[in-house]
């Protein structure tokens, strides 16, 4: 059952391009389905989360950890009363402007574009869905409810958001977007940690016996142990993961409940004027904070992740040199419209995976970097 704070398609915001309503699908099945069925979300499969594509079949990439989100975000969502279809379709939606090579390749580019506006991956995102899928004949981009634009939004600086109409206004004045924009937040935050600890370990980058070092971990371990004292690594370390993953998501219920309790919001518009209301206990929060801090220390810049991403930087770098050198190396829908400039090629690198930004660097510079 929906709950009164929660975000109801049949008052949602609307579209940017007026259209019919779907006879079968309400507005945020429609948007999910948009996002399934889009180029950019295919891309997915081969951008890097953490490990490049080709360095194992069974590391996450953006889209696995898409779906991770998607699959943790409706279970809090059910039990809460929220719109199931409206977190799906946020957080399928989430990294579909993310660049190849990760947060490595957002750097790079970002370093490309400083003096045009900069480059960042959540802003692109919404780019992405409201102007650069080409699929249907009356408008640009997937034409999504505001609702959805709303969640893939996250965070935005106030150059931009000035310049971003409805769906930027909650910048400029300090409100919170729904219930359900709020819980992919964290949803993201929640499936990243732990599926970063399960690659770094399968990729021998993390010692099992280092996430000793993580109380919030090691306590899952240390129970696995107790109950399974025979059982394989491997195996003890899905169960640990599989515990935290539960109580984090058991967290989050409780810990959201006693805050709308104690604000009980009317409606959605009286959540966007709340503090954020979908969040982790205190202690919750902290162990998750201690958890990131020592993933960045010993995955993230574990030097062999480290030379990997600058390998990435560079492709980028000199990919986005080649195109300013000559737009006419981009395919001519990139580079004949003369007014984007050089977010044309901005837009052409973010929507490369990886193995074809590797293979456009290698044709243009006779360099192999992979």
């Amino acid at each position: 059952m929906l709950a009164p704070y929660a975000c109801d398609p049949a008052h949602s915001r609307g579209r940017r391009h007026p259209e019919p309503e779907a006879p079968t699908r309400n507005a945020f099945q429609r948007d999910r389905d948009r996002i399934v069925h889009s180029t950019a979300f295919r891309r997915l499969v081969y951008k890097t989360q953490v490990f490049l594509n080709h360095e194992g079949d069974l590391f996450r990439t953006r889209l696995t950890h898409s779906l991770e989100v998607a699959q943790l975000g409706r279970s809090i969502a059910r039990v809460l009363g929220l719109h199931e279809d409206l977190v799906e379709a946020i957080a399928l939606a989430h990294d579909l402007g993310h660049t190849p090579f990760g947060h490595a390749g957002q750097d790079a580019l970002h370093e490309c574009m400083r003096e045009d506006g900069g480059f960042e991956h959540n802003l692109q995102s919404l780019r992405v869905i409201d102007e650069l899928e080409e699929r249907y004949p009356g408008f640009d981009g997937l034409n999504l409810s505001f609702e959805t634009r709303e969640g893939v939004l996250k965070h935005c600086s106030r150059a931009n958001a000035e310049r971003l109409g409805e769906v930027g206004r909650r910048f400029l004045e300090g409100t919170r977007p729904s219930l359900e924009a709020q819980l992919c937040n964290l949803a993201d935050e929640i499936a990243y940690n732990a599926h970063d600890i399960d690659d770094g370990v399968r990729s021998g980058l993390l010692r099992f016996e280092q996430l000793e070092e993580v109380p919030l971990v090691a306590r899952y371990r240390h129970a696995v142990l107790r109950e399974h004292p025979d059982l394989p690594v491997k195996r003890v370390l899905a169960e640990a993961i599989r515990r935290m993953l539960s109580d984090q998501v058991y967290d989050v219920i409780d810990a959201t409940r006693a805050a709308l309790e104690a604000h009980r919001p009317r409606d959605v518009d009286e959540v966007r004027r709340l503090p954020v209301l979908l969040r982790f206990s205190p202690t919750m929060r902290a162990q998750s904070d201690e958890l990131k801090r020592f993933l960045r220390a010993n995955l993230y810049r574990h030097p062999q992740v480290v030379e990997t991403t600058e390998r990435g930087k560079r492709v980028v770098r000199e990919l986005f040199a080649a195109y300013d050198h000559d737009p006419r190396e981009m395919p001519a829908d990139h580079w004949q419209d003369g007014r984007k400039g050089r977010r044309a090629i901005a837009d052409y690198i973010a929507g490369m995976t990886d193995r074809y930004a590797i293979r456009e660097h290698e044709r243009l510079t006779g360099v192999r970097l992979f």
